[in-house]
């Protein structure tokens, strides 16, 4: 009986043991990081940081495998239904993990419940920018211009129920002005299209047209943070100008599957958490437009549940739908 007691008390200490250690061997082949929208925009930019330092300190090569569909959906139901053995990880956003789950009414994944949530890394504001061939230089004249049009002006976004879709919506309900939805599989089309000139404005993130403003291709008429943005700090905010209260940022984080276990989480913020607070990395973001915002595992779970909850209220006053 005493062998037999023994025996199984070894065995326990040996499953008890099993997560660690697999962690301690962790990570033994490279690690793919899915970006669910195309190369090119912010999501995709800010991974391909963080993969790179990555790479450095785990030893293994972070493979970026963009994967766009479904305004983000595509590429982050993918990741919720990996594995959980580490070797797979999303960078999302307030897209792929907040407003998507109110926006599609057959949604594939529990944005709060299907992922470990592994680190906020930095959060950026939306500017409101025109193609150079629009009369406005001024977001009053810019509202002014578009009553006029009569509807005909049309407006991109970075796909159905994407962040530049959703603040359009909010911002054109405010200013009782009616603009055309041209929804894109991605910021890069998106931008492309802009400069172009096949569409006339658009709600984008800084990081994904602060070339072109800076180039003069793009011309900006406001940001949508509560300050002003540091990349252009000339240009107004929404809330100074004309709705005092309005405020729309985009966020990124970096989650794996639910399930993986806590020590590579826990590996994995502090190596995220120690990158972005690197002098280099800070620079290439604050020239980007991105402002470092980092977070506890935990504190990004309760964050999401947040973005949850607000963002459906949105969706429902907004009237904004995936069609």
């Amino acid at each position: 009986m005493p062998f037999h007691r023994r025996s199984f008390l070894a065995g326990l200490s040996l499953m008890a043991a099993a997560p660690t250690a697999r962690a301690q061997s962790w990570p033994a082949k490279p690690i793919r990081l899915v970006v669910p929208y195309p190369a090119g925009g912010s999501t995709d930019v800010l991974a391909r940081v963080i993969a790179e330092r990555l790479t450095a300190t785990l030893g293994q090569q972070v493979i970026v495998d963009n994967k766009p569909g479904a305004s983000g959906n595509l590429g982050s139901d993918l990741v919720a239904k990996a594995p959980a053995d580490g070797y797979t990880l999303v960078m999302g956003n307030n897209a792929t993990h907040a407003t998507n789950q109110s926006l599609f009414p057959n949604h594939p994944y529990d944005a709060a419940k299907d992922f470990a949530p592994i680190a906020l890394v930095a959060g950026v504001t939306h500017v409101l920018v025109v193609h150079p061939d629009v009369p406005a230089t001024d977001i009053r004249a810019f509202v002014a211009w578009a009553k006029a049009q009569g509807g005909k002006v049309n407006y991109a976004s970075t796909g159905n129920g994407s962040a530049s879709h959703l603040t359009m919506e909010l911002f054109k309900g405010l200013a009782k002005i009616d603009l055309t939805h041209v929804p894109y599989k991605g910021t890069a089309p998106a931008v492309q299209d802009l400069v172009s000139g096949q569409v006339s404005t658009s709600f984008q993130t800084m990081p994904s047209v602060i070339g072109q403003i800076r180039a003069g291709k793009l011309r900006a008429l406001a940001t949508t943070g509560k300050a002003r943005a540091p990349a252009l700090p000339d240009v107004p905010t929404v809330a100074e100008t004309l709705f005092p209260g309005f405020e729309s940022d985009a966020w990124f984080a970096l989650f794996a599957p639910a399930g993986t276990s806590a020590d590579i989480v826990t590996r994995l913020n502090g190596d995220i958490l120690k990158a972005m607070a690197l002098p280099e990395v800070k620079d290439v973001a604050a020239k980007a437009g991105f402002e470092v915002v980092t977070s506890s595992p935990a504190e990004l779970g309760t964050f999401v549940r947040a973005e949850i909850e607000k963002w459906a209220k949105v969706v429902k006053a907004s009237g904004a739908t995936v069609d």
